[in-house]
């Protein structure tokens, strides 16, 4: 969409005429015009050429054929709608072109008035504005990105190692003890052991991102869900997700690893050893694993399942969401052109907003299967982490699980029902983040728009 500043220029410039000087004979290519008309100054009055030959041009009925007006675009030099773009030719009085202006007022040839000027600079003002908007929600875009995966790192960490942690007596149910024990590993070991496993997790975004990509190109399986959607295109999309989940299922593997070892064993590890690893653990080979380590073909399934229900939950939800959001600002439509930036700032929240809401809704309902996923992919990787219960000192993980039925018995036997949700006041510190920096953007734009209007 143009803005006002720049409709305007293209409007003076398609309705005027530039013309070469006149030859006797002339050529098929060059254009139909009055030999005497230069198209630059003309305004109705008669203008007469100096020079032999020159035809005086007395009325607009003359060149009605060789100048023509642009039809009108809404919000280009519109003030209000419903208003007309005043055009080039007899006014409704007969009135010669360029004896009304835009607010019915006389000026001279070839100058607009001052309040078309004003208009046109405040429609170019505007389209700053929106542009400047825009690439600055862009980069609150990238901003909540990096608050769900960077700043919300240690919360995933800590969350990650009370789901593994079997022998821990305190579940870590409230944010307080959360935080508490993050305090304590933070002192004990330093600030990297709460951001260890942060490379690997963008490595494995990016493989689910590129191998989804990839089999969308060379499958009939839709990436995306048109608005008409048949149930066999959701069956199809749902089958990409599926076959998505399989092929990083290796790698998401070898990151949890990474994520909930203890930084007091372990060595630096590279950018590439996620990939490497989850190589190994394909083909067989590279770092040695105890005889409980559990075959791909046994967790493919949890897998499969924990991804398949958090997309579809959140998808839902978000779309929910989105849905009350809009249908409450479409009853407090702007009704100045002031408020033009402000709706597009309330437009792109309630995208944020349902993103938001549909992730935490998510994460909660799925959380035990979660927990069971996480042990099952850890038994046998000889992963040795944190005491959760005391913030130093390190436990060994040697489950026995043979399966995901047996692991789901044993929690609720040894453990009981809270065991699913260990760690789960990790996930309320990380949302609680995730809300400040959501409110602390909104402030920050709303003090920008307010300072461009």
């Amino acid at each position: 969409m143009l803005s006002g500043g720049s409709t305007g220029f293209l409007y003076c410039c398609c309705s005027r005429q530039f013309a070469a000087p006149a030859s006797p004979s002339r050529s098929p290519m060059q254009p139909r015009r009055p030999e005497g008309f230069d198209g630059l100054g003309y305004r109705g009055g008669g203008r007469e050429e100096p020079g032999p030959g020159a035809k005086p041009y007395s009325s607009s009925s003359d060149l009605s054929h060789w100048v023509s007006s642009p039809p009108d675009i809404p919000g280009s030099r519109n003030l209000h709608w419903g208003e007309r773009t005043p055009q080039y030719g007899v006014g409704p009085a007969g009135t010669p072109l360029g004896g009304v202006g835009l607010n019915d007022e006389p000026y001279p040839a070839g100058a607009g008035t001052s309040s078309e000027q004003l208009n046109r600079f405040a429609g170019f003002g505007i389209g700053l504005a929106r542009t400047h908007i825009a690439m600055s929600l862009q980069v609150h875009d990238f901003s909540s990105l990096f608050t769900e995966n960077v700043l919300a790192h240690p919360c995933i960490v800590l969350r990650r190692q009370c789901q593994v942690n079997y022998h821990a007596r305190n579940y870590h149910l409230t944010p307080f003890t959360i935080v508490n024990i993050m305090y304590s590993i933070n002192k004990t070991q330093g600030p990297r052991a709460l951001w260890k496993g942060m490379g690997s997790t963008f490595i494995v975004q990016g493989i689910t991102l590129g191998t989804e990509g990839i089999i969308s190109e060379f499958t009939p399986l839709p990436r995306e869900l048109s608005h008409k959607w048949s149930l066999r295109q959701i069956g199809g999309h749902l089958l990409l997700k599926s076959l998505t989940y399989v092929v990083a299922m290796p790698f998401y593997s070898a990151s949890l690893v990474e994520t909930v070892q203890s930084e007091i064993i372990r060595d630096n590890p590279g950018i590439l050893d996620c990939v490497k690893e989850g190589i190994g653990r394909v083909i067989g080979m590279g770092v040695p694993h105890s005889k409980r380590l559990l075959p791909l073909m046994a967790l493919t399934f949890p897998t499969v399942l924990h991804g398949v229900l958090h997309y579809i939950i959140s998808s839902i939800i978000q779309k929910f969401v989105l849905l009350v959001l809009k249908k409450e600002n479409s009853q407090s439509l702007p009704t100045e052109s002031s408020n033009s930036v402000q709706s597009m700032l309330d437009a792109y929240f309630p995208e944020l907003i349902a993103s938001f809401a549909a992730n935490l809704c998510a994460d909660v309902m799925i959380y035990p299967l979660e927990t069971v996923l996480h042990r099952l992919h850890i038994q046998g990787t000889r992963t040795i982490i944190d005491n959760t219960d005391l913030g130093y000192e390190v436990l060994p993980i040697n489950t026995q699980y043979e399966g995901m039925r047996d692991c789901i018995n044993t929690i609720k036997r040894e453990e009981g029902m809270l065991g699913f949700y260990k760690g789960f006041g990790a996930v309320v510190v990380q949302y609680t983040l995730h809300v400040a920096v959501l409110q602390l953007t909104k402030i920050i734009y709303s003090t920008l728009l307010q300072n461009v209007a």
